[in-house]
């Protein structure tokens, strides 16, 4: 799930022959529930062998990977299915007049132009003509910090990202900040390490930096000339870029400073012309978030020439606008980011595309629709109860902690209490006005849609936080936490099955659900997460012993994980994934609890298919997480997702769980099975 600054479950018959021989449930048996599936399941593989393959093996054999996907899981499932219900939303905008200026008229504009191929491919490159032509003619490195600024409103982000966000020591009010980013390749290691996969990658790089200048009628040399400054630069900005293991470290990540500080540090670049070009010529001080960076940053461009700076920025604009021009672009970019990076063979449908595209210019208009039609208020109601009871588990654990003492409990008590929840949609909707959507080019109305949002996005600076703000659309599919609201936020889309079944087994919706909303309540604890006080400020509430004690037993995750072999050689990187392994590892502890209290009073429920309530938590988690992902997906998922690959999310996150190797009566020998000395137990 995410965690911002900015995770389920169906189960089955066939299987009792194998299952008998490695549990000890009660042939009485339950009426059938609905929320079980028996293809879901691979018997003839135990439980105890590989538990992955035993509750996903049946529904990745019966969802192969289509060509369009680079992986796809019980998440995708659910995305098309509500692409679908989006879809028939928009459409029904789309084949009636619209008033001008409305927010409907703004959907479906946007959408057909997002669908009319013949258009794009009659404008050819002709939507970016005019930013290349103020590229190509900048004639100083002033002018450049200015295009720079212009580039960042229209959603790109070439050296470096600039956005606001709540102050991480001053979690009330908003403040500047400044983020690495400009790598087309996303992560460092596809520049710096030179194994054959890795060389590969960047030949076919720079086959599609060709492709893209020869494709505005650059000559041969001139293109060859463009690939080597391009790679120059970002050989050196990924030289200069903290790696994805620094980025998880909040202090080092938070360097507030004064704008003259910044600009005595960093020469190389016109801090005045920039701001100024942003409109915030005025701004006092800013949060540099990795300031080691833009030290590297400032001697790499005292040497860069502005030719290199030309060509770089306009392959920046070529690259953000090539799926919104014709179809060369489209084809190119495709082949790039979708075949060699992700393994992906085919593209989307258009109209899927056009959807995301609409999701992302006018999310929370086209979020208004959708709960409207598709959200039920008793989803809310019960979500609502989910979320009380798994609190209340959470608390408990705390307070049964062993290895934590008592001053460090009571402020994980406090900041358990402080959190805000939410769930299903705002309780106010964004206002598009000002967002003016024609009927001129696709690329022209995304880069109008970005400025809007990125304007928006800097009005905030220097004011209070509005803590009503989601950082989700309700249509999306997934969950967070935010570390400077301490908020956990469920929106509409993942509240339906398979992840919230309302008529299901109450055992598989709290190992499905209970363990996604346990996972965002562990985010405020994990390693990131209990660097922030009840109020979202970054403050250290722990007791020197209870924050060594806490790496201790985080270690032992990291190396767990480390030792994993995720694809050939390629292993995992348990530090980088170290947040969402803890969450993971806590959502299941704090869910089963929630549920175990749930039955307080009441009779053992019975079995349902022979599998014993305690069983159906562990695979209905489990089934949140099967998945088809092709090897290249998960080379690239291994460097750039803080979340570990599906199958490790179940199989190395349930090895440590006591009650798990009960339910299934491991036993020594089994390989997942783990001796209770060497289960690591955090939260």
């Amino acid at each position: 799930m995410k965690k911002t600054r900015n995770l389920l479950l169906p189960i089955l018959a066939a299987g009792m022959v194998a299952m008998a021989s490695c549990t000890s449930a009660p042939k009485t048996e339950a009426v059938k529930n609905l929320a079980i599936d028996p293809a879901n399941l691979d018997t003839t593989v135990a439980p105890g062998t590989d538990f992955y393959q035993y509750a996903c093996g049946g529904w990745m054999k019966n969802n192969p990977l289509k060509p369009e996907y680079s992986r796809y899981g019980t998440f995708n499932q659910l995305m098309d299915e509500n692409q679908e219900q989006l879809r028939i939303l928009i459409e029904e905008l789309s084949s009636q007049p619209q008033e001008a200026g409305s927010v409907s008229q703004k959907i479906a504009t946007m959408y057909s132009l997002a669908l009319d191929s013949v258009k794009s491919n009659e404008l050819g490159y002709e939507p970016i003509k005019e930013q290349l032509n103020d590229i190509m003619h900048l004639a100083s490195k002033a002018e450049v910090a200015k295009m720079i600024a212009t580039m960042q409103r229209q959603g790109m982000a070439p050296y470096f990202a600039f956005f606001v966000s709540a102050d991480d020591k001053n979690s009330s009010q908003n403040i500047a900040m400044l983020y690495q980013a400009g790598l087309g390749m996303g992560d460092k290691d596809y520049y710096l390490q030179n194994d054959d996969n890795m060389k590969s990658i960047r030949d076919a790089y720079h086959t599609y930096i060709n492709h893209l200048f020869t494709a505005i009628g650059s000559s041969p040399e001139q293109a060859e000339a463009a690939v080597n400054s391009v790679m120059k630069i970002e050989t050196g900005i990924a030289e200069a870029s903290y790696s994805r293991e620094d980025l998880r470290d909040s202090q080092k990540n938070y360097n507030k400073i004064s704008v003259e500080e910044l600009k005595k540090q960093n020469k190389a670049f016109d801090w005045d012309v920039y701001l100024e070009a942003l409109g915030v010529a005025d701004l006092k001080e800013i949060d540099v978030k990795q300031i080691d960076y833009y030290k590297a940053l400032d001697k790499f461009l005292s040497n860069a020439s502005l030719d290199d700076q030309k060509y770089y920025l306009a392959f920046n604009l070529m690259d953000a606008a090539a799926p919104y021009l014709n179809d060369n672009f489209v084809d190119a970019n495709f082949e790039f980011y979708g075949k060699v990076m992700s393994g992906r063979q085919e593209q989307q449908p258009r109209w899927k595309r056009a959807i995301n595209s609409v999701n992302g210019t006018l999310g929370e208009a086209v979020g208004e629709m959708y709960v409207k039609k598709y959200f039920p208020a008793s989803s809310k109601e019960k979500m609502i109860t989910l979320v009380n009871n798994l609190q209340t588990a959470l608390g408990e654990r705390i307070n049964a902690l062993e290895w934590m003492g008592d001053s460090t409990k009571m402020k994980a008590q406090e900041k358990l209490a402080s959190f805000t929840v939410k769930i299903g949609y705002p309780d106010k909707w964004r206002d598009y006005s000002s967002l003016e959507i024609k009927d001129d080019s696709y690329w022209a109305n995304i880069c109008r849609a970005n400025t809007f949002e990125f304007d928006f996005n800097l009005s905030e600076v220097n004011k209070p936080v509005d803590k009503s703000r989601w950082h989700m659309t309700p249509q999306t599919v997934n969950a967070y936490y935010s570390p400077n609201t301490n908020e956990i936020c469920f929106p509409a889309a993942i509240l339906q099955p398979p992840f919230f079944n309302p008529e299901a087994d109450d055992a598989v919706n709290y190992g499905a659900i209970g363990v996604v909303i346990g996972h965002e309540m562990t985010h405020g604890f994990d390693d990131q997460g209990r660097n922030y006080d009840k109020d979202g400020n970054l403050s250290d509430w722990w007791t020197e012993e209870d924050a060594k004690l806490f790496v201790e037993r985080a270690e032992v995750l990291v190396k767990q994980y480390d030792d994993i072999i995720v694809v050939d050689t390629v292993h995992a990187n348990g530090r980088f994934t170290l947040g969402e392994n803890i969450a993971d590892q806590g959502g299941l502890l704090i869910a089963h609890q929630a549920y175990m209290n749930s039955l307080k009073g009441k009779e053992t429920p019975a079995p349902i298919e022979g599998f014993t309530h305690e069983q159906r938590f562990y695979l209905g988690y489990a089934t949140l997480w099967g998945m088809n992902i092709r090897p290249e997906e998960i080379v690239r998922m291994t460097k750039i997702d803080p979340h570990s690959i599906g199958k490790w999310r179940v199989n190395a996150a349930l090895k440590n769980i006591d009650s798990f190797h009960e339910a299934f009566n491991l036993k020594e020998g089994d390989p997942m099975y783990l001796a209770p000395e060497k289960r690591v137990n955090i939260w």
